[in-house]
């Protein structure tokens, strides 16, 4: 398959994660079903700086992790018939928070498929700043759609 790049008005076609919790503005590679790139701009006035923590604002690892996981369906609702479905996280492992994400960063984001079987994606995500690890995290995706199918009757 053909490499893919998403601005971010295409991703909100392809994906339901609207503002305030789209955690990806632009993708720059995604090959659909095996990977995708991209990242987040983290101006001062984002709103979780403004709560986490008022004297040390950064980014709560938590959102890290979901930027991960909107940033790796953007590989697998990009396969055909996929775009505009949900697709839910089910697990998430050996998640490690390396550094602080601080505010006017940029949080980049890699994450590959590893596999993705009858509506189950397991997936890997890295998160850097700079060059620099901040995070990541194994998880599996779902795909209600997709599972679905091989549901017995």
């Amino acid at each position: 398959m053909k490499k893919i790049k998403f601005k971010k008005n295409e991703i909100l076609n392809i994906q339901k994660n609207r503002f305030p919790y789209l955690m990806i503005d632009y993708a720059t590679e995604v090959l659909p079903g095996k990977h995708s790139k991209g990242y987040k701009l983290l101006p001062e006035g984002e709103w979780f700086f403004n709560v986490h923590w008022e004297d040390d604002p950064n980014m709560p690892g938590m959102l890290q992790i979901e930027a991960m996981v909107q940033m790796s369906s953007l590989a697998i609702l990009s396969l055909p018939g996929n775009s505009g479905k949900i697709l839910y996280l089910l697990s998430a492992n050996n998640l490690k928070f390396h550094k602080k994400v601080l505010p006017k960063s940029k949080l980049f984001l890699e994450t590959k498929i590893l596999d993705f079987k009858r509506g189950i994606a397991n997936c890997k995500g890295r998160a850097f700043v700079a060059k620099s690890l901040v995070s990541e995290a194994d998880f599996r995706l779902v795909l209600p759609d997709e599972l679905f199918k091989y549901k017995k009757s």
